[in-house]
């Protein structure tokens, strides 16, 4: 018997708007069981360019746009139940994981540049911090009022 909790067998509950699955799962897969994980494979297919756009968009209205005031250890089955209304009914689909964006930059420059300039967006940051050498930070920094020392430690 295949596992009920693997990815491909909830993305099939998902699509077919299964709203018994939660209820169908032992205990200890109930407890095994991730709203948060469901949700981020649940919001990307494959296909076309519309039906990506509706599950995206129907995941951020029915699930994302409130998920955390709702207990997630508590209510995993009203979850369940709001992910059933996700899918537009048309079938099983090839859903794929959605990562996370990376947390800002992590080289030196970058670090640097942020700090400077904290409301920048991250690309920008990238941008700024591959059109400038070191020395050129270096001089932006002295133009801060940064000493040598606060120089040489953040660069």
């Amino acid at each position: 018997m295949s596992d009920p909790l693997s990815i491909g067998n909830e993305m099939t509950q998902f699509d077919r708007k299964n709203r018994n699955f939660y209820d169908s799962l032992t205990d200890d897969e109930k407890k095994k069981f991730s709203p948060y994980i469901m949700i981020r494979w649940g919001s990307l297919v494959g296909g076309n360019a519309d039906l990506q756009a509706y599950y995206v968009m129907s995941c951020n209205e029915n699930l994302n746009k409130h998920f955390f005031d709702i207990n997630t250890t508590q209510h995993k089955k009203l979850q369940w139940l709001l992910a059933t209304t996700v899918s537009p009914g048309m079938g099983t689909h090839r859903h794929q994981w959605l990562a996370l964006p990376k947390k800002g930059p992590t080289d030196k420059s970058g670090k640097f540049l942020r700090r400077l300039f904290p409301t920048l967006k991250d690309d920008d940051i990238a941008l700024l911090s591959s059109l400038n050498t070191k020395d050129d930070l270096k001089q932006l920094a002295l133009a801060h009022g940064m000493t040598e020392k606060e120089i040489k430690e953040l660069l």
